[in-house]
């Protein structure tokens, strides 16, 4: 490959790493000052002093943040729904995705089917209705009540059926010529064709279901069944009431952490997790931002 040596090209190539170095700052930075805001004491913070470096360094946030039993439980509840949460999503994108990929005249109503899913894309139900919805079902205060009501991301289920209907229709005609059956075809045959797809899919949901914190306020009457991005949800409104209820000295706690500390560093424990498991996972996201972008 030969490059172009020009200086309009490496003019265009500096310009192109200051803008992409800038943006990487922009979103690195303040997570940053918000891992150096957990560690740094309380008088270091509300004097404004702590920038990207912890100030006074103390772990005291960290400590009050996992003592209770309060984080530890939801960040159970939180597990659960996003691997439940996570397999029911796939499945049923999976087992929908695969008969929409086919066309009209294979699929009897595959247009009204398809334009069924579509316009739940475009009008929702609204709060009240899918509240009483899951109200009648008997699912409030249950783990399903978080994971039932988005069992089927419809942009998750276009972006596979049109990643589907980009493999060579060859394969899937040879394994019926040798006597495999629809469901034989996709569980053998299609299945680990898809696993870049379902990859980027997968990533959709668990971040999805890991930072949902609205409906599990809204369907969880117990807050001991807070997931954790709700659990922390009412931490940011909360903080100073629940470190006066810690049975702690408060004059003594306050002088080693303060709110916007505590805070810090829920948030903080609170990303890990998806920290954790997008590096591994990054290659296929990328992926999936142009996945299926060919046919439609």
């Amino acid at each position: 490959m030969i490059y172009d040596k020009s200086i309009s090209r490496r003019v265009f190539l500096i310009i192109n790493y200051t803008i992409l170095l800038t943006i990487s700052l922009i979103c690195v930075l303040p997570f940053v000052n918000l891992l150096a805001v957990s560690f740094s004491s309380s008088s270091a913070v509300s004097a404004g002093s702590v920038t990207f470096w912890p100030v006074e360094f103390t772990t005291k946030a960290y400590e009050f943040a996992l003592s209770g039993g309060a984080f530890y439980s939801s960040l159970w509840v939180a597990i659960q729904r996003t691997v439940l949460g996570t397999l029911v999503n796939l499945v049923l994108i999976v087992l929908t995705a695969y008969p929409l990929s086919k066309t009209k005249q294979k699929v009897m109503g595959r247009n009204v089917y398809m334009g069924f899913f579509i316009i739940t894309m475009l009008f929702s139900g609204g709060l009240i209705p899918t509240y009483l919805v899951v109200v009648k079902m008997g699912l409030i205060d249950s783990i399903w009540s978080l994971i039932l009501p988005g069992a089927l991301p419809v942009f998750s289920m276009i972006i596979l059926m049109n990643f589907i209907r980009g493999l060579p229709e060859e394969i899937e005609e040879s394994a019926i010529i040798d006597g495999a059956g629809p469901l034989q075809v996709l569980i053998r045959i299609m299945l680990p064709l898809l696993k870049p797809a379902l990859a980027t899919v997968g990533l959709f949901s668990i971040v999805g279901h890991w930072n949902s914190w609205f409906d599990g306020i809204i369907y969880m009457n117990n807050p001991a069944n807070y997931p954790l991005q709700s659990y922390l949800q009412t931490l940011l409104q909360s903080f100073e009431q629940m470190m006066l209820k810690s049975g702690s000295d408060y004059t003594q706690l306050l002088s080693m952490m303060n709110a916007r500390t505590g805070r810090a560093a829920q948030m903080f424990l609170g990303a890990i997790p998806i920290l954790l498991i997008y590096p591994f996972l990054q290659k296929y996201f990328t992926k999936g931002l142009v996945l299926g972008s060919v046919k439609g």
